[in-house]
């Protein structure tokens, strides 16, 4: 059995992953874009522990301070644990944990046994935390966002919102970004790559495309999952310094947003806050 499981995910998982991803993605990416879009407008993903009939099962929502396993499950309609995923950006599930005043972002890829439980570190301090996981399993129709709450012990010192500014930095990098946020409508965000002064031109993929962004409405974390416009290897999109994406905010409101790109072989996030204007 345990062969069994191994063999099906790395034989099949990869691979279909895999080939799915390249032959499809342009295709499949679309497709999903253009019911993500549609869907945008109306609410934010994540703000349930429950839908369609899956739930977040957290081994423990109560944790300590420090790099910590945690340990959660998928449950489907028929209460059972679920095991078949369909990958999405290469990856059968993402993670995001993020403390409730918007620090201590992580996006991370947990590893599952054959029974379905996922397992990954966190580097958590203490106060309120919100895990999301984004999970397309096999049987429905697209990707699902649940979101769970978890506490961590110790003493909480709560940060404020950062300032709305149009450039991150993170050590020599720095990330300028261009655009609005628009109410209910797609809008175009470019974030602009640089390094000691000069544009970076050999992003490397991460996640199939050269930049992955997540946006998260403060307040209650509503949670949108917004695509790159084109992918590596597609015989268009330069491997920077330019990233492009196509994003809905769903609603007038202030959004934290956490671009993640790959250089020199490390991942780095680049955290904006930005709150929605009424034009473009």
């Amino acid at each position: 059995m345990n062969n069994h499981a191994g063999h099906d995910h790395t034989g099949h998982g990869g691979h279909a992953g895999h080939g799915d991803h390249t032959g499809h993605t342009g295709h499949a990416g679309h497709d999903a874009h253009a019911g993500h879009a549609a869907h945008g407008g109306g609410r934010p993903g994540g703000l349930s522990v429950s839908e369609d009939g899956y739930t977040l099962e957290l081994d423990s929502t109560i944790l300590a301070a420090g790099v910590q396993p945690v340990h959660f499950r998928v449950i489907g309609s028929d209460g059972q644990v679920v095991t078949e995923f369909q990958p999405e950006h290469e990856k059968e599930l993402h993670f995001i944990a993020v403390r409730r005043d918007t620090a201590g972002f992580q996006h991370v890829h947990p590893v599952r046994d054959e029974k379905g439980t996922w397992s990954v570190e966190l580097a958590l301090e203490p106060g309120d935390w919100r895990f999301f996981a984004d999970v397309h399993p096999v049987g429905h129709e697209g990707t699902l966002t649940l979101g769970i709450d978890a506490a961590v012990a110790g003493s909480y010192d709560p940060r404020p919102l950062p300032e709305v500014t149009g450039t991150a930095r993170i050590g020599e990098y720095t990330v300028a970004l261009d655009g609005a946020l628009l109410p209910g409508e797609a809008s175009r965000l470019t974030f602009t790559v640089s390094r000691d002064g000069q544009p970076v031109t050999d992003l490397q993929p991460y996640l199939a495309a050269y930049g992955h962004l997540v946006a998260l409405r403060v307040g209650d974390l509503g949670y949108l999952h917004v695509h790159p416009e084109g992918e590596p290897g597609d015989g268009t999109t330069a491997p920077g310094p330019e990233i492009a994406f196509m994003a809905v905010a769903p609603t007038a409101a202030t959004y934290r947003l956490y671009l993640d790109f790959q250089h020199g072989g490390v991942v780095r996030t680049a955290e904006f806050t930005v709150p929605t204007t009424t034009h473009h």
